[in-house]
């Protein structure tokens, strides 16, 4: 989704590459946000308590309501990839040229 900057009408490729100058964040921003929307669906699927849940995560509630709250900056990356088998999910990765 193409987002422009109402003041200097600047075009972006997405949200995330309108918040951050460097791409390097903005594709890890963009994979992190991908990463937490998957991990949020599959928990609110569950119909189980957050405390069940996060159990079955293996973090805490709070943590879990950080991620369910898309507290994207209390999550690394490499944290919310050990959060995808637990989840139930598998990811899929592909590389391509720009």
């Amino acid at each position: 989704m193409t987002v422009v900057d109402r003041k200097s009408g600047k075009t972006f490729g997405d949200v995330w590459e309108a918040i951050e100058d460097d791409p390097v964040e903005a594709m890890n921003l963009r994979m992190r946000a991908n990463i937490m929307m998957a991990i949020d669906r599959s928990v609110r699927g569950w119909g189980l308590t957050q405390k069940e849940a996060a159990a079955r995560l293996g973090i805490t509630q709070p943590r879990l309501n950080m991620l369910l709250r898309g507290r994207i900056n209390e999550f690394s990356l490499d944290a919310l990839i050990g959060l995808i088998e637990p989840a139930g999910l598998e990811i899929e990765f592909s590389v391509k040229a720009a």
